[in-house]
């Protein structure tokens, strides 16, 4: 789970007369990624598609345009079929000829629709105008416009106008419509010019008669008459779709295999007579490659296993099989490991170590089921690079537990595990969806764990009264949230839970840190990079939780796993480890002192880090973001009930504790549990009026969607932030490369 999972370099050589074969057995194995050939070598050259390529290509075009065009999807799919080329040939013409044609006229229909729609628009001011659209075209002595602008400043246009003897002016609401009559010399846009200086915005007058209501509702019919026939069209595009969605699905799965199959050889170093190819398999299968191939040509290939990759970037304990140079006259293979001399012919029979392309093996992250769907979380930073850990099995361990830890309640916890559940299950085809559901799906089984033990179900104390004190008897919750006076010693308490998490993770990253470094490098990389790291959190944070300081730090830290703490483990901090004292400074501890040897590490190993030492302390107080998002998030909750039911206080031995007034509100004075009320913090809405009481389920019901939807910004963003800047970055770098094996996993074809 740790490591992806190991991958063998192998190489394929043979005679071109069996590379068909060998291309359509790799092709079913779909284990091969391949190496692609870069020229190099000097007599080779990258292979040329397979007769056929070209065609497979563009009927591939025709039909994945003929899915936009019918906006084909998965789900149109129907039962798995057997497509042939000769049906292909048949059928696709047919179904292109038909489809084009109807797309064609669907696109004719919608811009003669839009056409129309712009003459509705245009014709809406002359409706208000109210004018009959004869009467404003086709004078010999008239010029006339229509249009909007200030009728003060037109009149004053037109009347300053030389070349216009009279005119008149009828008004619409907003339209203005301008007869004018011009002199015998007078230029044929003299209105036009006239009516520049008053800002007049003008309409193009249809060439039309009529009145322009009856003009509109012409152009309103022809608009039905063209959606209706549109409608047709877009019937029978259904239809087209209905008939042809699982021919083409099929079709363009089989066309994309013959493509993959037909352009393989490019990726090949071949000469006249013999190819080579290269790529990474899953080590465990690489008798089952080779035991297939061998099976379908004999001894016409060779294939040798070059590299079995270890977890070593620079190499030196990779596996090479040596095996000797073939050709004539000792000549040495085009391929060998050094990049040798090319011989004009690679042997059909093998004989010697290949290697294309000096390329990392691509990463196969190695994780069982329930841990595959953190995975999208690890590659949202960057694909695990294969000499690195796989920190998903982390994720998967420590993710929802956050997450769970910071919202700890049983109602909303079902709520997340409800919405995970219906992604996982209703996105069989989005693998992001699917992985996002599987995560969701953890994070709110431990929401629901964390909230029995807390005893809340949507921030009510309904399980801690009737389980915990009911059925168990129990005086309260095995967990509190600390919300209350009475409960001051939980939220501290989880102040420091919180830091011996982060303790505990960040302890984890740095010696995952280590083992990377020790298998990259070297011992001493590994003790200057991340030991010192280890020796200086864990000496610091010791010495804090020591008698050393317990006269300056708050009592908290030594009492919240004390007998007579809030989690009880007999706990009441380190001893002070006094090593001797400095004069007017204090006692030099033991714990500093590792702290100390840490540092010198860092400095003498890694001087440009030595500067951010301090990280040792800021980073496991950033983990304190969990103990504040839950007194957030249960701060919220509270609220919202706090003034649907209502909150009285009584007076304890601890303090004061808070109740909702869930049956009834009491008054001050009043005994609850054998405790006096002793105070009314709110009357709650819903024992007022019908009124209130309608207000509060409106408050009740939003702000309770409030609180789970910013559970998953606020908890969810921090859990992810935690993972991804405080662990992520002490040991991964990522930078992998996904798996892309030579071949395809069918949905739509069935070669039985």
């Amino acid at each position: 789970m740790l490591r992806p999972e190991q991958m063998s370099k192998v190489s394929v050589t043979g005679s071109k007369a069996v590379m068909n074969e060998v291309v359509e057995t790799a092709h079913g194995l779909n284990l091969l990624h391949v190496t692609e050939y870069d020229g190099s070598w000097e007599g080779f050259e990258p292979g040329d598609p397979v007769e056929g390529a070209e065609e497979s290509s563009e009927r591939l075009v025709t039909v994945r345009s003929l899915e936009s065009i019918l906006d084909v999807d998965s789900e149109d799919a129907g039962p798995t079929r057997i497509v042939t080329d000769d049906a292909i040939e048949a059928e696709l013409e047919e179904i292109r000829t038909r489809v084009n044609d109807l797309d064609d006229r669907r696109g004719d229909l919608r811009q003669e629709i839009r056409d129309i729609e712009d003459q509705i628009e245009s014709i809406d001011p002359f409706v208000d105008l109210g004018i009959d659209l004869d009467l404003l075209w086709g004078y010999d002595t008239l010029q006339v416009a229509v249009g909007e602008g200030d009728r003060d400043a037109i009149e004053r246009a037109i009347v300053d106008a030389e070349d216009l003897r009279s005119h008149e002016i009828f008004a619409g609401e907003d339209v203005l419509g301008i007869f004018a009559s011009p002199t015998s010399d007078a230029d044929p846009d003299a209105l036009t010019d006239a009516l520049v200086s008053a800002d007049f915005s003008s309409y193009e007058i249809p060439q039309v008669d009529g009145t322009p209501s009856e003009y509109k509702k012409e152009l309103e019919h022809e608009k039905q008459q063209l959606e209706s026939e549109l409608s047709t069209v877009e019937n029978e595009l259904e239809s087209e779709k209905v008939e042809a969605a699982g021919f083409l699905l099929a079709a363009e799965e089989k066309l994309s295999i013959d493509v993959q199959k037909t352009e393989a050889p490019l990726s090949f170093a071949t000469t006249e007579n013999a190819f080579i190819a290269e790529g990474w398999i899953p080590s465990e299968r690489y008798t089952e490659f080779k035991g297939a191939i061998k099976d379908e040509v004999g001894e016409h290939v060779e294939i040798e296993e070059l590299e079995r990759a270890t977890f070593s970037k620079d190499g030196t304990d990779h596996v090479r099989e040596d095996v000797p140079a073939g050709g004539a006259g000792g000549v040495e293979s085009p391929a060998a490991a050094d990049g040798g001399a090319a011989d004009a012919d690679a042997r059909a029979d093998g004989g010697s170590t290949v290697v294309m392309a000096d390329d990392e093996p691509p990463t196969v992250q190695d994780n069982p089921g329930a841990v595959r769907p953190f995975e999208l979380l690890v590659q949202a930073v960057n694909r695990p690079s294969y000499y690195e850990f796989d920190p998903t099995v982390i994720l998967f361990l420590t993710f929802p537990a956050f997450f769970g830890f910071m919202i700890g309640d049983l109602g909303y916890g079902l709520i997340y595990t409800g919405i995970g559940y219906y992604l996982y299950t209703n996105f069989q085809d989005r693998p992001a969806f699917r992985s996002m559901g599987g995560v969701t799906i953890a994070a709110g089984l431990f929401t629901v764990l964390f909230g029995i033990l807390y005893g809340e179900v949507f921030g009510l104390h309904l399980i801690a009264t009737y389980l915990w004190e009911g059925l168990i008897g129990l005086s309260h919750a095995p967990i509190e949230k600390g919300l209350s006076p009475a409960g001051i010693d939980w939220a501290r308490g989880w102040l420091v839970v919180s830091v011996l998490v982060g303790i505990f993770h960040l302890n984890v990253a740095w010696i995952f840190g280590f083992f990377e470094d020790l298998e990259l490098h070297d011992l001493q990389h590994a003790v200057y990079e991340n030991a010192s790291w280890i020796l200086m959190m864990n000496g610091l944070w010791v010495w804090v939780f020591s008698d050393a300081l317990r006269s300056v730090a708050p009592e908290f830290l030594y009492t919240t796993f004390s007998s007579e703490g809030v989690l009880p483990l007999g706990f009441n901090g380190f001893p002070a480890m006094e090593l001797f004292t400095i004069p007017g400074v204090g006692p030099f501890t033991l714990p500093l002192l590792i702290f100390l040897v840490g540092l010198v590490l860092l400095a003498y190993g890694e001087p440009i880090e030595a500067v951010e030492f301090l990280n040792v302390l800021v980073n496991v107080l950033s983990y304190t973001r969990l103990a504040a998002v839950l007194l957030a998030k249960a701060g919220m909750a509270f609220t919202v009930n706090l003034l649907f039911f209502g909150v009285f206080a009584t007076e304890s031995a601890e303090g004061a504790e808070w109740h909702f007034g869930l049956g009834h509100m009491p008054h001050v004075g009043d005994t609850y549990h054998g405790h006096e009320v002793t105070e009314i913090l709110f009357g709650g809405l819903v024992h007022g009026d019908a009124a209130t009481i309608l207000i509060g389920l409106v408050v009740l019901l939003f702000g309770h969607l409030l609180v789970l939807a910013l559970g998953v910004t606020s908890a969810g963003l921090q859990a992810v932030r935690l993972e991804y800047v405080e662990f992520f970055n002490k040991f991964f770098e990522g930078g992998g490369r996904e798996y892309e094996p030579f071949g395809y996993d069918r949905r739509f074809t069935t070669e039985d």
